[in-house]
């Protein structure tokens, strides 16, 4: 697999431009137009479900989203990319994050819209992020946190070459439930 990224200046208040390309996917950073479709894509009872976005995720929430990535990544410690086929319409979201995790490891998390499933969007996104994150980014361990209910992310995981470890569940409280977290991880390539 080839992974192809683009990195560029990008504004005069960010210094470069992230555009990741393999899969038939095109990753590139969120805009401030991108924001209905931000709302329409994570406004969803599945993505309230199992993920940590706002529900219901409206206008003011993308907008809040989208600042706050800024500011992470301006931290170094997450890149946010829209997932597209083409560069144009985003289908959903990638992550990569460094927080709460030692040196030299970091995890992605996904979601892609309800109208855009089923096409392998979140395997192919996952797979292109994962070399990104190992070749790139530098990193020697990628990790998926997923709940041991979630089937489709799981699915998503072995699709995308993670494999379960027998680390204990990560157990965390999040929008007033208890969730228990498996560690899944991507060997180094």
């Amino acid at each position: 697999m080839t992974i192809e990224h683009d990195t560029r200046p990008a504004s005069p208040t960010r210094s470069l431009e992230i555009r990741l390309s393999g899969e038939g996917l095109v990753l590139r950073e969120w805009t401030d137009d991108d924001l209905p479709a931000m709302a329409d894509l994570f406004d969803d009872p599945d993505v309230a479900r199992w993920t940590p976005l706002a529900s219901p995720f409206d206008l003011a929430a993308a907008r809040r989203y989208l600042e706050a990535a800024r500011r992470s990544r301006a931290a170094g410690e997450r890149l946010n990319l829209a997932i597209t086929t083409d560069g144009g319409a985003p289908q959903g979201e990638i992550l990569l994050s460094r927080v709460g995790w030692p040196a030299g490891t970091g995890s992605i998390g996904y979601v892609v819209g309800a109208a855009h499933r089923g096409r392998r969007l979140a395997v192919r996104a996952v797979r292109v992020m994962a070399e990104f994150a190992h070749t790139v980014a530098g990193l020697s361990r990628v990790c998926l946190e997923i709940e041991r209910d979630n089937e489709a992310s799981t699915r998503v995981a072995r699709a995308a070459g993670f494999t379960l470890t027998g680390e204990p569940p990560k157990v965390v409280q999040e929008k007033g439930r208890r969730l228990s977290l498996l560690t899944w991880a991507h060997p180094a390539p």
